[in-house]
């Protein structure tokens, strides 16, 4: 399945220690043919205030496309490791995502809006580690804890029109780009070694790599950023035979006035799990993440009524893979639910319950439901078919999508609310 480069002309020059080293090459190219359709409504009538109001019923955007990773995200790579000897080695990886339909490739391809963005070609992965008896300490940027939970007890690993709901919802709250859910850069991990009778973890520690200063007495409110962006996590699980089960935990800062006695942290936590009957695998996960607002300078506010919102997002998936023949039915139903938290004061009424300020003001809590079902058929080991279909229902606000383009927000005068998302896959998958 992977190809070793048994000698590169770069190496030549590192003597006889490369004797002891290898290389790999590995990919993924994945392309399918995919149609999206994404339909919101006008849910206002004629009423006392506007008599003559007319509905303008639903409107739906749609697109079919050549994409790429609806089964397996496409990527090009390498990989190597030198035995160093007593049972301790040195390894690197780099990792690079790929759309092969229209040959963007790193961070192009994910359309990543941070300032380094540009820059980052390896955008998957990019590490050094060091190994042995005591397990590996990585460093550079990886996976995030919390996101394993979501891939791995997935059917559809978080690929194509069937992701993971619970994934889809979480990795756009509250982050400055959905990347930073996935991966982090600057990251120092250690993980556990492999012989603990099927307990396995890591913890990672990630540098926002901001410079910090003091604004004296002068200016003591002065904004202060030098913590944002640093993110703390970890996750622990077990595995024997046909069980896995983990947890895991992540908090990220991202909004951090320090002198101001003010910081925002976005903090996540997971749990998933599976097992495997043999005629079938059963897949099960819940989330829950939040904005956690520090505010300990309460003068710091013109209204002394203050409240600073601190909304969340829940979520869980079940889901199950059916193997036939040389196939695999794939089939998960997800959900999520937003707790927006915007609790209205007296100066400020907001739109949300408050038994004290506002009794008789209640706005439901957005929510939203998918259900998808998917078929892969393999031809060889590095090489599949596959088909998923995938739909999702948006209540009371919710505009999740499988994909393409957004809901219409107005039409005609009118405002409109995300409705129903629809999508397919038809692709092929090589990996080498």
């Amino acid at each position: 399945m992977k190809k070793s480069l048994v000698a590169l002309a770069a190496l030549a020059t590192v003597g006889a220690a490369s004797a002891q080293s290898s290389v790999t090459l590995f990919g993924v190219l994945d392309a399918a043919i995919s149609s999206y359709s994404n339909k919101a409504e006008d849910k206002n009538f004629a009423s006392f205030a506007n008599p003559t109001y007319v509905n303008r019923g639903s409107v739906t955007s749609s697109r079919t496309a050549l994409t790429s990773s609806g089964h397996t995200s496409s990527r090009i790579g390498f990989r190597g490791t030198e035995d160093l000897g007593g049972g301790l080695a040195a390894s690197f990886w780099l990792e690079a995502s790929l759309g092969n339909d229209d040959g963007t490739a790193g961070a192009g391809f994910n359309k990543l809006s941070s300032a380094d963005a540009s820059n980052q070609f390896f955008n998957r992965r990019s590490t050094v580690s060091l190994s042995g008896a005591f397990g590996e300490v990585r460093l550079g940027r990886d996976y995030t804890p919390v996101f394993w939970n979501d891939t791995v007890f997935d059917p559809f690993g978080t690929n194509g029109v069937g992701a993971n709901l619970v994934n889809t919802a979480t990795k756009t709250f509250g982050q400055p780009t959905p990347d930073y859910y996935t991966r982090t850069n600057n990251s120092v991990g250690y993980f556990l070694p492999p012989n603990l009778g099927g307990f396995y973890g890591q913890v990672m520690y990630s540098f926002n790599e901001k410079d910090s200063f003091d604004p004296a007495t002068a200016t003591p409110n002065a904004v202060n950023n030098s913590r944002q962006g640093r993110y703390i996590g970890g996750r622990f699980g077990y595995a024997n035979g046909p069980l896995d089960v983990a947890a895991a935990y992540g908090t990220t800062i991202v909004g951090d006035q320090f002198y101001r006695g003010v910081t925002n942290n976005l903090n996540a936590w997971n749990l998933g799990g599976s097992y495997d009957f043999g005629v079938v695998k059963l897949f099960a996960e819940y989330s829950q993440s939040k904005i956690d607002v520090a505010n300990d300078n309460p003068l710091d506010n013109a209204n002394p009524l203050y409240y600073a919102a601190e909304p969340s997002v829940k979520g869980w998936l079940l889901g199950a893979t059916v193997p036939v023949g040389p196939g695999l039915i794939r089939v998960a139903y997800s959900a999520v639910k937003y707790d927006l938290d915007a609790q209205p004061t007296l100066l400020n009424p907001g739109a949300a319950y408050n038994p004290l300020t506002n009794p008789f003001l209640s706005v439901a809590d957005p929510k939203a439901n998918k259900f998808a079902i998917g078929y892969v058929h393999n031809l060889s080991k590095r090489t599949a078919l596959y088909a998923t279909v995938a739909r999702i229902s948006n209540k009371d606000g919710a505009g999740l999508t499988v994909g393409g383009p957004g809901y219409v927000s107005t039409y005609n005068g009118a405002t409109l609310t995300p409705k129903t998302s629809t999508g397919y896959d038809l692709g092929l998958r090589h990996a080498f």
